[in-house]
């Protein structure tokens, strides 16, 4: 008699553990960072020296 009580205790017990539906685990997309593509840094100096090349002749031209 005592068997058969545990048997029913732990299957009541077992019972409650699984109660509702099982929903698959979501997995979310990895997150992926793009860098945007810049021009070179070096083309950004090209007018500046240009500018300096052009006011330097024109002073050693005086």
């Amino acid at each position: 008699m005592k068997k058969l009580v545990l048997a029913a205790a732990l299957t009541a017990a077992a019972s409650t553990a699984f109660a509702g539906n099982y929903e698959e685990p979501v997995m979310e997309a990895p997150v992926i960072v793009e860098e945007a593509a810049a021009s070179s840094s070096a083309a950004g100096i090209w007018v500046p020296l240009i500018l300096l090349a052009i006011v330097a002749a024109v002073v050693a031209a005086d």
